[in-house]
């Protein structure tokens, strides 16, 4: 059967992917923050997954404020990078899994998540980025992703978004969807977003690398007390776009100790400011089988 092997969790600033797109990555201004995954970029090709559904929200282009569902689902065979104003990033088409896509939305559904099916999207840097990341850059015509990727959109731009006990009720929905897919794959799980930053208002460039850290730290070591966050501290102490972090508790609530098993293995810990205006923080969980 499918296993869930690790979990990844990173920021996905925008800036991040100009700078990599620019050529820009070995200035001094970025080169701490890509120093931080070199390790993660040799693990991945070491511990290479044969699916990774990967966690994110989209940012005004394949949903809008006219239409933004809950939680969506990529089911289609491809993903096309998406046109963010400024031209697509020049990165590889993302290839879906769309027979475990398929088994994770009937499994979520009928395990009573409300998922909307997607069966064409464009995505954005909330995707892309993370996959660069962890990846390295990749020839957009001749290049390829290491496996396929099953897109997870998530609303965290237009109130109501699902509170953070939800998402780690979720994970644990498609954590069993996974582990009942009768094929022998190895899939890893990424949470994205974060960290604390905000984009706008008086409190424009907040970062709180206190509250972040000690946030991971209670991610890692007691993640059902770190999913009982409510919104208003995201938003008062990470920001108001901190509340992308609920993301992560999708990955964390997927891993094997929130069922019983053993706890994972901290493969890797990451914590930079600024990137752009944002704390960009990271980290590799290892199930232990």
């Amino acid at each position: 059967m499918a296993h869930i092997s690790a979990s990844v969790y990173t920021s996905h600033v925008p800036a991040i992917g100009a700078a990599l797109d620019l050529g820009k990555s070995a200035e001094p201004y970025w080169q701490p923050v890509f120093k931080g995954y070199e390790y993660s970029k040799q693990w991945l090709e070491e511990d290479k997954p044969d699916v990774i559904f990967l966690v994110y929200n989209d940012h005004a282009t394949a949903f809008s404020l006219e239409l933004i569902p809950t939680f969506a689902i990529g089911c289609a065979a491809e993903f096309k990078p998406a046109d963010e104003g400024w031209g697509p990033r020049p990165v590889p088409v993302v290839q879906g899994h769309p027979e475990l896509a398929a088994h994770i939305a009937q499994s979520v559904i009928q395990d009573d998540f409300d998922l909307t099916i997607v069966n064409k999207m464009d995505v954005d840097h909330g995707l892309t980025v993370p996959l660069s990341l962890m990846c390295g850059q990749r020839d957009p015509v001749h290049g390829a992703w290491p496996c396929p990727v099953i897109p997870f959109a998530v609303n965290v731009v237009q109130y109501p978004v699902p509170s953070g006990r939800r998402c780690f009720m979720l994970g644990q929905a498609i954590r069993r969807a996974i582990e009942s897919f009768d094929a022998p794959l190895k899939v890893q799980i990424w949470g994205t977003g974060g960290m604390s930053h905000q984009l706008q208002g008086p409190r424009a460039g907040l970062i709180n690398r206190a509250w972040d850290n000690a946030w991971l730290d209670q991610l890692i070591a007691d993640p059902a007390a770190c999913a009982a966050t409510p919104h208003i501290d995201y938003v008062r102490e990470a920001g108001s776009e901190g509340i992308e972090l609920v993301m992560w508790l999708i990955a964390r609530g997927a891993m094997a100790d929130v069922a019983g098993g053993p706890a994972p293995t901290v493969k890797h810990r990451f914590y930079h400011v600024p990137a752009s205006n944002t704390a960009v923080g990271h980290l590799i969980l290892q199930n232990n089988r």
